[in-house]
């Protein structure tokens, strides 16, 4: 059977009990993975502000903290859950702490990168030129390969389960916003 939607998988919340993603069919939602000591941690403020002008319309944002990049998302569920928290005053629902590049990836994050490839940085932010840089370094041909690049990765998935978009932590959040305004219509 092949897998069509994000509704296929079920994940594991902060404490871990699974929590099937059919939770949040008919929700337009933004999953992202995060760390709490990176350049881009103070994006949590902003996925706040999205979470909170468009959840009562049915949008919802999963939290997925990764250590993969440069050992950014250090602590346990329960600390990187209280630094959220008192921090950024987020509410969005956060998940145990994953991998998502490499054969023991998580499932729902091969899946993401399968159907949505590395879709390039806004080379006006500040961060991406280092990133470019730094990735160029490892894989010349880094831009070719569908894999999550770095933290506040994200996934755009529409009311019926399919990814529609992927950001990278470069891009700006009027674009995220309008498209998420766009899919809440619909």
């Amino acid at each position: 059977m092949a897998i069509k939607t994000v509704y296929d998988f079920s994940v594991k919340d902060r404490k871990g009990k699974d929590v099937s993603l059919k939770e949040y069919a008919g929700e337009v939602m933004l999953i992202v993975n995060t760390a709490t000591k990176c350049g881009f941690t103070p994006q949590y403020e902003e996925l706040e502000k999205l979470y909170e002008k468009h959840h009562a319309q049915g949008f919802t944002i999963l939290d997925f903290p990764c250590n993969q990049f440069g050992q950014q998302a250090p602590g346990t569920d329960e600390s990187i859950h209280e630094f959220c928290k008192l921090t950024y005053g987020t509410e969005f629902p956060r998940f145990k702490k994953i991998k998502v590049n490499g054969e023991d990836a998580e499932p729902l994050y091969k899946f993401l990168t399968s159907q949505k490839g590395f879709a390039g940085w806004d080379m006006n932010h500040h961060i991406a030129p280092i990133l470019d840089e730094i990735l160029s370094k490892e894989d010349p041909d880094y831009k070719s390969n569908p894999s999550i690049k770095w933290n506040f990765t994200k996934f755009l998935v529409d009311k019926k389960g399919v990814v529609v978009a992927r950001f990278e932590p470069t891009e700006s959040f009027e674009n995220i916003d309008a498209q998420i305004e766009e899919l809440l219509k619909h």
